[in-house]
C-alpha cells in the first residue's frame, strides 16, 4: 500500500488515487498570532469566559465550550486611529520563532510539512476594522481600504517567506467569502481590491512548487474560476447546502480538488443511516476521478458516534475504483 502522502498526492493531481482520505497528512506550523493568541497569551483554548487580544489589537471572548472564540473589539473603527495603529511585524521572534521550533517534530515520509495563514486577508481586514466598516471604506473611502489589504498582505508574505524558508510543502489560507445563499462582496469589489494583494501571497507560493489549500464557506459556487485562476489546489470546505455540488465538480474537475461536502447539520443531528447514504452519495459525486477529500463541510462538536458513522462510510465506500 502507498504512503498516505502519496495517496493525498494523487488525489490532488486526479492521479488514480487508492482510497478516498478526510484530509492531507500535516505536520502544521503556525506563528504566534496565527489562531488569534496574544503576545501574551489567550487563544480558543481558553476556558469559557477568557477574554484577551490578539497580536493585532482585535479583542477576543471565548463563549462556547467546543468552539472557537469571537472577535468583540475592533482596533481600527475610524480610519482616526490608523496614524498610531502598530502593525504587528513578521520580522518580530516573539511572532516567527515557533515555526523553526516545530518544524522537524514529524516524519516526512508520511506527512507534509504545512504552514497556515488563518484569516489571509478578507476576515483580518473586519476585524480590523469591523465588517461594515471596511464594506463602507471599499466604496467611500477606496485608498483607505487598500492600504490596510495591501499591510495586512504584507504581514502575510513576510510570513510565507519563513514557512519557505523552513521547506513547507502544503500551505493552509481562508477567507469566508460568502453567505449561505449569495457573496459577502461582489466579483467586481473582490477583483478590484482583494485579487491584486492575494496573488501576491498565491505568486510567491506556486513560484516555489508549494500546493495551496483554500477555505471559504458559504455559497462560493461564482468564485470558482477566481479560484482556480489563482492557483488553488485544495478548495473547501464546500458546503452542501449552499452550493451545488453536482455544479462545483463539473466545474472542477481535472482543475480543483475539493475537501468537505458532508452537512454539518447532519452529522450533528443525524439520523445515522442518513449520514451512511450522504457520504456515499457524496463520494460518487465529488470523488469518482480523484480530487476529493471526504469530511464535514464544518467542524463543530459532533455527536462521536455521528462521526463514526462517517469515518466508516468513507472506508466502506471511499475505494477505488468508486463504485
Amino acid at each position: 500500500m502507498i504512503t498516505r502522502k502519496e495517496n493525498a498526492l494523487r488525489t490532488i493531481k486526479f492521479d488514480h488515487p487508492e482510497y478516498i482520505m478526510s484530509g492531507m497528512p500535516c505536520h502544521m506550523l503556525a506563528y504566534k498570532g496565527c489562531n488569534h493568541e496574544g503576545y501574551e497569551g489567550g487563544g480558543h483554548e481558553c476556558p469559557v469566559g477568557t477574554r484577551w487580544t490578539d497580536i493585532w489589537g482585535t479583542g477576543w471572548v471565548k463563549e462556547q465550550e467546543g468552539l472557537m472564540g469571537f472577535p468583540r473589539g475592533n482596533p481600527l473603527p475610524e480610519m482616526k486611529y490608523f496614524k498610531d495603529y502598530q502593525w504587528p511585524d513578521a520580522m518580530d521572534e516573539r511572532i516567527y520563532s515557533r515555526i523553526y521550533e516545530k518544524k522537524n517534530d514529524f516524519d516526512p515520509t508520511d506527512c507534509f510539512l504545512a504552514g497556515f495563514h488563518r484569516d489571509t486577508l478578507w476576515e483580518k481586514s473586519y476585524m480590523l476594522a469591523g465588517m461594515e466598516n471596511i464594506m463602507a471604506y471599499m466604496h467611500d473611502e477606496p485608498e483607505y481600504a487598500r492600504e490596510i489589504f495591501h499591510r495586512i498582505m504584507d504581514f502575510q508574505v513576510g510570513m510565507a517567506k519563513h514557512y519557505l524558508d523552513v521547506g513547507v510543502e502544503v500551505v493552509f489560507m481562508g477567507d469566508d467569502l460568502g453567505t449561505q445563499r449569495g457573496l459577502l462582496i461582489g466579483k467586481d469589489m473582490l477583483y478590484e481590491f482583494l485579487v491584486p494583494e492575494y496573488k501576491r501571497l498565491f505568486d510567491l507560493y506556486k513560484k516555489n512548487g508549494v500546493i495551496i489549500s483554500f477555505h471559504s464557506c458559504g455559497h462560493i459556487e461564482p468564485l470558482l474560476d477566481m479560484f482556480i485562476e489563482l492557483g488553488v489546489d485544495v478548495l473547501n470546505p464546500v458546503q452542501a447546502n449552499a452550493n451545488s455540488l453536482i455544479n462545483i465538480r463539473e466545474r472542477t474537475e481535472y482543475k480543483m480538488t475539493l475537501q468537505g461536502g458532508i452537512s454539518t447539520g447532519l452529522l450533528m443531528s443525524g439520523p445515522p443511516r442518513e449520514i451512511e447514504s450522504a457520504v456515499k452519495d457524496t463520494i460518487r459525486t465529488l470523488g469518482k476521478n480523484g480530487g476529493y477529500f471526504c469530511e464535514p463541510d464544518q467542524y463543530m462538536p459532533f455527536p462521536e458516534e455521528n462521526i463514526a458513522v462517517m469515518e466508516n462510510a468513507i472506508k466502506k465506500y471511499g475505494v477505488y475504483p468508486v463504485a
